[in-house]
């Protein structure tokens, strides 16, 4: 039988479409979400999953040449040095990034070129961090770094994709900041989804908590993280009993902390900053509130146990890598820091560590061109598993980082890391039938 072009395209078209439903059907969760709290599975596949194929870029600039005549190669960094509750964290960013730069240098630079990085202050006010990135721009610098507040880098990744410099996120733990699907931006540190996820897991299942009362920063920070634990603890059989708000910078809440009290819960979330979140565990120990204690991964930091003091004992949360692995790049690179800046290196530092090196390499390999150099990074065939001093970088479709991350408890004055083990409620919830 002879087909004639207009049937030869259906044909085409229709095998297409069984390959594409075919390709639903065997379900890859988004954001490495367990099955035993996926979103609406136990009712019908979705038509599509999204989120699981990168976004390409079909724009023109692969075709620039690279310049003549360059003294330096500029790189960007955008973090919060001054003006900002952030301030301390993000001088631990720019020095992870700074000790990346210096031994690239050591060790020739680019063909020979030093590096230089362009160094921008991350306020926190919405809008600013475009004009930071404008001025990127008219620097020349070849992509940039940062940041860590939410808001501050959901407005730097919109002014990157209109001006396609790449932007590298070492700081921002907001889950939406890759779902936004711009194709000029990668990020190295996990998000606080899967840190939710194993506090879900902690909680619930090996802890044996039902009755969760939340107290949380009202900031960007707070809001998106407890409407993903709200979500996720209410598919597991036990929605969050009640949600407190406090402002970063406040230091009493005694308010909030007696209305928790009155629900009588049999245990206490506390997502924030560092110093809030010890103030907190003072005043609820204070009045009467002996509940155990989780919290965010921003508690594992000096400050955290300095306040709390031996009141943090016992209190579990998470962190994105284990700071006292056994890896030898991790071990030499706390001893250069330490050397370098006379302190312990923090989560941000780390991982700007690695982020600044990540870049180093993309531009090595793809040379001075902006569009080749995203091109490089985005692809996940050359940079998935890189071997970073935070552990092997693991990409999802919008080029989220997805690795497994740790549970940090805290034991006579120290955090102690451990792997955070896959999620399985069922021994603790019953039939899976009942989730959704």
């Amino acid at each position: 039988m002879k087909l004639n072009c207009r049937t030869l395209l259906i044909l085409v078209l229709i095998l297409s479409s069984i390959t594409n439903l075919s390709g639903q059907d065997k379900k890859q969760n988004y954001g490495k979400a367990p099955d035993e709290i996926f979103p609406y599975d136990k009712y019908a596949k979705p038509y599509k999953y999204h989120f699981l194929i990168p976004l390409e870029f079909y724009g023109a600039g692969r075709e620039l040449k690279p310049p003549v005549n360059l003294k330096e190669v500029r790189i960007g960094f955008l973090g919060p040095l001054s003006g900002s509750i952030m301030v301390t964290q993000g001088k631990q960013m720019l020095q992870g990034a700074t000790l990346a730069m210096e031994e690239a240098n050591k060790h020739g630079g680019y063909k020979g070129l030093p590096f230089k990085l362009m160094i921008h202050n991350d306020v926190g006010q919405w809008g600013a961090a475009a004009n930071e990135v404008v001025k990127m721009d008219d620097e020349k610098v070849w992509a940039f770094l940062g940041s860590i507040d939410d808001i501050v880098s959901h407005v730097a990744l919109r002014a990157a994709l209109k001006l396609e410099i790449f932007m590298v996120c070492t700081g921002d733990p907001d889950p939406t900041f890759t779902e936004t699907n711009i194709p000029w931006t990668l990020r190295v540190i996990s998000d606080d989804r899967q840190g939710i996820y194993a506090l879900i897991n902690q909680i619930y299942k090996k802890d044996g908590h039902s009755r969760v009362a939340i107290i949380r920063t009202g900031a960007r920070y707070g809001r998106v993280a407890f409407k993903i634990f709200s979500e996720n603890a209410t598919r597991v059989g036990h929605p969050v009993i009640i949600e407190e708000r406090f402002t970063d910078g406040e230091t009493d809440f005694k308010t909030q902390l007696e209305r928790i009290m009155v629900t009588n819960p049999d245990a206490i979330l506390i997502w924030g900053n560092a110093k809030e979140s010890a103030l907190i565990l003072q005043q609820a120990r204070l009045i009467g509130l002996k509940q155990p204690i989780y919290g965010s991964d921003r508690m594992v930091n000096p400050e955290f146990l300095k306040i709390a003091g031996n009141l943090a004992d016992g209190m579990v949360t998470t962190c994105q890598y284990n700071p006292d692995s056994d890896n030898p790049k991790l071990k030499a690179f706390k001893t250069n820091y330490l050397k370098r800046f006379g302190q312990e290196p923090d989560v941000f530092a780390a991982h700007a560590y690695d982020g600044m090196n990540l870049l180093i390499e993309a531009i090595n390999k793809a040379g001075l061109n902006r569009v080749l150099i995203r091109d490089l990074l985005t692809d996940r065939k050359t940079f998935q598993g890189y071997p970073g001093v935070t552990g092997n970088i693991e990409l999802d479709g919008s080029w989220n980082e997805i690795r497994d991350i740790f549970m940090a408890k805290v034991n006579k004055g120290k955090f102690e890391f451990t792997a955070a083990p896959p999620l399985d409620m069922k021994q603790k919830t019953g039939s899976s039938t009942g989730y959704y």
